[in-house]
């Protein structure tokens, strides 16, 4: 075969073994003569891969790419892509430690938030307990008994004190201030919303008659009184703590023993039979005796409903 006919066959190899002719010189006639000229074309490309890792002991330039199976990239190159790759790691980074700053201070805005709320609804219950106090002071006067019915309501005359001392002899009994109660104003009225059906506003009024009067006796009726309303209402749970929580704080208040008999009420609808007669033994054990009569005549069939021993 021909040179020329080597050249047809394949002409990239043939060029690339001229250009190496070029650079390294001749090659002796006794070492080409007996070669093919694949075989020598070969042996160009070793000696052109020998001067390419001399010249360029780096790495090959971009040119060179596709003469060899080394990769041609040179340090310039590498470098260019590690500092690119460095400001992707450092721009990722930022976004990372950004998203999680935004995350802490979007925490710390709904906390905020959550904290306004409650502060706000804490006025606001405020204002209206004290609205209710002071709507409850100028309410009619209607005389609660003892049995907790109430009488029709009374018109009570205002009187104008004297400006001018009255002088009493002997014997004269000096008239009694007919002034009324507020509290027991107050209470009447959460008293009569409960008789109504409106058990929500009844709560709210006698909540707010305990707040104003801590201290006065219809404050264990008022809080007895929420338990039932809570328990008329459907709500068992919210009853019994009301109830018990009357009975724990004021056991010798007036409606004390009525806390305990509601609270086994609230108790049975709770399903919770055993806890109920827990509370009517509690409740003949500490009152007995001194229980009203009402009481006397309710526990008996409560005792029985729940199957107490």
């Amino acid at each position: 075969m021909s040179i020329s006919g080597g050249i047809m066959k394949a002409p990239l190899r043939l060029t690339i073994a001229i250009a190496a002719l070029v650079a390294l010189g001749a090659v002796p006639a006794q070492a080409q003569r007996g070669m093919s000229p694949e075989q020598r074309i070969e042996r160009l490309e070793s000696q052109l891969r020998q001067v390419q890792r001399q010249v360029f002991p780096r790495g090959q330039p971009a040119d060179t790419a596709g003469f060899s199976d080394e990769p041609a990239a040179t340090q310039s190159s590498v470098r260019t892509l590690n500092d690119r790759l460095n400001g992707l790691e450092r721009q990722i980074a930022d976004l990372v430690r950004q998203s999680e700053e935004n995350g802490h201070r979007l925490t710390v805005i709904q906390a905020d938030l959550a904290k306004m709320r409650s502060d706000q609804d804490q006025r606001i219950g405020a204002l209206e307990r004290a609205a209710a106090a002071a709507a409850a002071a100028q309410a009619p006067v209607a005389g609660v008994v003892t049995n907790g019915t109430t009488a029709p309501p009374v018109a009570v005359a205002t009187r104008t004190p004297p400006t001018t001392p009255v002088s009493t002899g002997p014997g004269t009994a000096v008239a009694a201030s007919n002034a009324p109660d507020p509290a027991e104003i107050a209470y009447d009225e959460g008293y009569q919303l409960w008789r109504a059906g409106r058990y929500d506003a009844a709560i709210s009024s006698l909540r707010a008659f305990s707040s104003a009067f801590p201290k006065h006796r219809r404050k264990s009726w008022a809080d007895n009184l929420v338990g039932r309303a809570l328990l008329d209402k459907g709500e068992p749970r919210a009853a019994a703590e009301a109830l018990l929580a009357n009975y724990r704080s004021n056991p010798k208040g007036e409606r004390a023993a009525d806390s305990l008999y509601y609270l086994g009420q609230a108790l049975m609808q709770l399903n919770q039979p055993e806890q109920a007669c827990k509370a009517y033994a509690e409740l003949e054990a500490v009152y007995g005796s001194s229980l009203r009569a009402e009481l006397k005549r309710l526990l008996p069939a409560a005792k029985s409903e729940a199957r107490c021993s």
